[in-house]
């Protein structure tokens, strides 16, 4: 099973480009859904068809949905949300502040996302194309599982034992056990939902993101943005698709028409050439601007034949290519003992040292980069060091660490052992 993640700047042709991909796979045999999770939900347009929350047969080996997000809602949460609200009034809380804490941050997004993630495990599709929501909203959607799980340990521990002790003593003794046994359950569910979602959006064996732009400075400005922040976020982008490349003009052509269209063409030209130069591992491929607007699977297909290239290609492949080095990786520099360094590598494009936060939350490293936010799990030997400083290089940012004296001490690393 593949899961395949389309996602760009609005306006870019986004939907388009996810359709087309789509019947590309479809023609190659395996059988392939197209999901939506805009909320503008113009994928039935792009297909020439309408579409609903159940997954409809489009042509041969291609089936298409889009997520009814406030039905998935209404049946996810709403239930457990007013369950909760009770649990806390009954705590002592004021009921206004029981309302917020119940609220959890980006659910209709979530809960989409947790519907492709039902689609994809079910073992009817070899290949799940998802139409995401433009960029934006694609980086807030694609961090949610991890944010949300981590407001769910804070509000309510996920151990199951610890939920119904807890939900047994705002109980108090009169009230009927399998009532917060039932609760418990319920948060367990969700806890697990998120911690599947995490697991499929990391996984890059299985999971990958390809970003659709236009050759324009304002657009790729946030294509470069968007792999910086993808890749610390630890999810695959297996290649860029430039879309609307103006056609190449014969050198004969003349008049006012002709100079505006090669005018237009040098632009692109540059700009392309400015992504492949900062994204070198990357690939790239365009798709030229139509006279007519492609709509239904030929059209789609026919669109998706400028992907393929010549011969393999990891655009339409999304097994294909070689996989992202790992995010973190950690490199023993100069000294011994306390005296020791070490290099915390994180192995993510385009990072502006300027432009990077750093802080240490317990045994976590808290990266903000490009406007998000990743804590970083710190591997063992750098939980007893200290941040000195960060700086960055070809190949990512490089976070160098000394050992604090007192805990390294204290571990008997006297000698530099790890």
């Amino acid at each position: 099973m593949r899961v395949v993640l389309v996602a760009g700047k609005g306006g870019v042709g986004k939907t388009t480009l996810a359709a087309a991909v789509a019947a590309a796979f479809a023609a190659t045999g395996r059988k392939t859904l197209v999901v939506s999770t805009d909320r503008a939900h113009s994928l039935g347009d792009a297909l020439g068809i309408s579409l609903g929350a159940a997954p409809s047969e489009v042509d041969a080996g291609l089936s298409a949905s889009q997520v009814d997000t406030r039905a998935l809602v209404a049946g996810a949460w709403d239930g457990l949300r007013a369950h909760l609200g009770t649990l806390l009034a009954g705590a002592g809380v004021d009921e206004l502040v029981a309302e917020e804490l119940t609220v959890l941050p980006g659910l209709e997004e979530l809960v989409a996302l947790s519907e492709v993630d039902r689609m994809a495990r079910s073992g009817l599709w070899d290949v799940v194309v998802v139409d995401c929501a433009p960029t934006a909203e694609s980086l807030r959607l694609l961090a949610l599982p991890e944010a949300a799980a981590t407001y769910l340990e804070r509000l309510f521990p996920t151990h199951r034992r610890l939920v119904r002790g807890m939900l047994a003593g705002l109980a108090g003794a009169g009230a009927s056990a399998s009532r917060w046994d039932a609760a418990a359950d319920a948060i367990g569910r969700l806890v697990e939902r998120l911690d599947s979602l995490r697991a499929l959006v990391a996984d890059q064996r299985t999971t990958s993101l390809r970003l659709v732009l236009t050759p324009e400075r304002v657009v790729a400005a946030e294509t470069r943005r968007a792999v910086t922040t993808l890749t610390l976020q630890g999810i695959r982008v297996d290649g860029l698709v430039a879309n609307r490349l103006v056609p190449a003009l014969d050198p004969a052509d003349a008049g006012p028409a002709a100079s505006w269209l090669r005018t237009r063409r040098a632009e692109q030209d540059a700009v392309l050439a400015g992504l492949r130069a900062d994204l070198p591992d990357l690939p790239l491929c365009t798709v030229t601007h139509r006279a007519h607007e492609p709509v239904g699977p030929a059209s789609l297909l026919e669109l998706a034949g400028e992907l393929a290239g010549s011969g393999p290609d990891p655009l339409l492949d999304p097994g294909g290519g070689a996989a992202q080095r790992p995010l973190l990786s950690v490199e023993r520099g100069a000294g011994a003992g306390v005296d020791a360094e070490y290099l915390l590598r994180l192995a993510v494009p385009l990072i502006d040292a300027g432009e990077v936060a750093l802080a240490r939350v317990g045994d976590e490293l808290a990266v903000t980069a490009a406007g998000h936010r990743r804590l970083v799990p710190l591997p063992s030997v750098l939980r007893r060091c200290v941040l000195s400083s960060a700086a960055t290089d070809a190949d990512g940012l490089v976070v160098r660490f000394r050992p604090d004296p007192a805990l390294w001490l204290r571990t008997g690393e006297q000698t530099g052992s790890e």
